[in-house]
């Protein structure tokens, strides 16, 4: 009997999981596409309760469920990944989320970032047309810093710079350090401002994703954006001064 009972307990927790991957997903459409935000946050306040309950019993298998739900959407180009930080910064709290979003994140982007290479580029190059002139001398100048920088600031769609890479030389090792590594700063905001989510709910208040990027957070991007290219300054430096 002890031996069939662990995997009949993981069989439960992933049945009553599934549930909440599929609010984490309708949060996400009211997010898209509903009519305003309070829709989405009464969505949550009223599910608050059984979500919370839930992670806390069954923690490894709801991180499990959150981690590819956002790892797919990446792959898949679904926007709301902001949306989605928040909400695993209310659930999981800001560091635990930091760390699943920025693995889950990185082996999504890397998944498109080989298909755009391998399978069907021709179809994503399409897509990534209009955009790929303007990010071309960065990527031809220090590949790694400027991606960094595109990665700290959101200079261009996430997606958009999941791709243009792919189409423009950048190797894999590059693509995958610069994108775990420069996601991690505005990951953590979006996390952390979901930690504090359950004070609006509490309020009945709304919350807004744009109102996380405050002037002292995107202050903050920009000067690691700076650092990021340090590089290329110092390169630019060299070669007018013949060094």
């Amino acid at each position: 009997m002890q031996e069939n009972s662990s995997p009949n307990k993981a069989g439960t927790a992933i049945g009553r999981l599934w549930p909440v991957a599929a609010l984490l997903l309708a949060l996400i459409s009211l997010y898209l596409f509903g009519p305003d935000n309070a829709t989405l946050f009464d969505a949550l306040r009223s599910n608050r309760e059984k979500m919370l309950s839930l992670v806390a019993e069954y923690a490894l298998i709801a991180e499990l469920v959150f981690a590819v739900i956002y790892a797919v959407a990446i792959a898949f180009s679904i926007p709301g990944g902001a949306m989605m930080t928040i909400i695993g910064g209310f659930l999981f709290g800001p560091l635990r989320t930091t760390l699943y979003v920025v693995v889950a994140a990185t082996l999504g982007a890397t998944a498109l970032f080989v298909v755009a290479r391998v399978a069907i580029g021709n179809r994503l190059r399409a897509r990534a047309g209009p955009w790929m002139a303007k990010m071309e001398a960065g990527f031809q100048d220090n590949a790694m810093s400027y991606l960094l920088v595109l990665r700290l600031v959101p200079l261009f769609p996430f997606f958009i710079v999941n791709l243009v890479p792919a189409f423009l030389g950048v190797g894999l090792r590059i693509y995958v350090i610069a994108t775990f590594f420069g996601i991690i700063p505005g990951t953590f905001v979006f996390a952390l401002a979901g930690n504090g989510l359950g004070s609006a709910l509490d309020a009945s208040g709304n919350f807004s994703v744009s109102a996380v990027l405050s002037p002292d957070v995107v202050a903050a991007l920009v000067g690691l954006a700076v650092l990021a290219l340090t590089p290329v300054l110092y390169k630019k430096f060299r070669s007018r001064h013949g060094g």
